[in-house]
């Protein structure tokens, strides 16, 4: 049987050739009657979308690169699936890249060490600088994650971290707590995100009156739950005292928790405990963790809307976009009711 092709969907649909592929690349610019009516003639006749040919006709695969340091990190898996399901909705495919925060393998991801095999690609870069990524990305289409490091014409999407541990630390505040510390940020150079955290840190202790006390920052060698657990314990055998608590990553809040327990303090009697990023196990830990809850959603598709107009050629100055975050309050740093989300 020969192959399907474009014009035999869009015969069989009544339509032109370019709806039926607006709708097969996932366009959002097409009624849901139309793309109702195109998607059922695709599935009658049996389409599957002709790569090679594709390519070779438009420059594009309809295949799309999200590159992130390390996939062991809940945060990051959970973002890559909702990278993966944002693409598929829009009609890509999706290669996931660990880089690992290695130089050469974010210099890879910036060149397009795929050329020709995908459009564009999405970093959240650990270790590059606005200028190493000028220098490498050429012509490839890529939209930024994470922190302000973007060169000029590139676009750039993130959460306002600042803003948020501000927000974290006005909450254990309002809890009637004075002693609030910081944990997980690393030893020696902060990478980008600590840096913004801790900046907010700050700034949310100076908002509610509180000083800065650098003795009830906490750095982890590791950056996993283990080493903030190691890290943290080691601190309150040295006698930190805090009431309050805000971590770096959850996975500096669980390992928070554990120290915490095997000394016979809890959250929130003792510390009331924030952690960062929402991941699924931390609605699960007892007590559950507030968490700062980055919108990935939203993340996933601002990126993606500014990855598809690079890559249909949109010229002009790179643009960042904020979005947005909420504090998901669990039984580790309740409301002051008592109440949780």
């Amino acid at each position: 049987m020969d192959r399907v092709t474009l014009q035999d969907v869009a015969e069989h649909a009544g339509v032109s050739m370019k709806t039926v592929s607006n709708v097969v690349r996932g366009y959002r610019h097409v009624s849901d009657a139309m793309r109702t009516r195109v998607q059922a003639s695709v599935d009658a006749l049996g389409y599957r979308p002709n790569v090679s040919g594709r390519r070779l006709a438009t420059g594009r695969t309809d295949m799309l690169a999200f590159a992130f340091p390390d996939l062991r990190r809940p945060y990051f898996a959970e973002l890559a699936h909702v990278f993966s399901e944002v693409c598929a909705a829009r009609g890509y495919q999706l290669l996931l890249e660990e880089t690992a925060g290695v130089p050469g393998a974010e210099l890879s991801a910036v060149r397009g060490r795929e050329a020709g095999v995908v459009d564009g690609v999405v970093i959240h870069p650990q270790v590059l600088t606005p200028a190493e990524i000028d220098r490498e990305r050429g012509d490839t289409a890529v939209v930024f994650l994470g922190e302000d490091v973007r060169p000029e014409g590139a676009d750039l999407v993130a959460i306002d971290n600042v803003r948020a541990a501000a927000e974290a630390v006005a909450h254990l505040a309002a809890l009637g707590r004075h002693r609030i510390g910081f944990l997980g940020h690393e030893v020696g150079e902060q990478s980008r995100t600590s840096a913004f955290r801790t900046e907010g840190y700050r700034d949310g202790l100076s908002a509610v009156g509180l000083p800065f006390d650098p003795s009830l920052m906490v750095a982890r060698e590791i950056g996993d739950a283990r080493g903030a657990e190691e890290a943290f314990g080691r601190a309150l055998d040295d006698g930190l005292r805090i009431d309050g608590l805000l971590c770096r990553d959850d996975l500096a809040a669980v390992g928070a928790l554990r120290a915490m327990r095997l000394r016979g303090l809890e959250a929130p009697r003792d510390v009331a405990v924030v952690g960062w990023d929402a991941i699924g196990l931390a609605a699960s830990l007892v007590p559950s963790l507030t968490s700062v809850a980055p919108d990935t959603v939203a993340l996933a598709e601002a990126a993606l809307d500014r990855l598809q107009e690079r890559i249909e050629g949109r010229p002009g100055e790179g643009r960042a976009v904020t979005v947005g975050h909420r504090l998901l309050v669990g039984e580790s740093a309740p409301y002051p009711d008592g109440s949780v989300d």
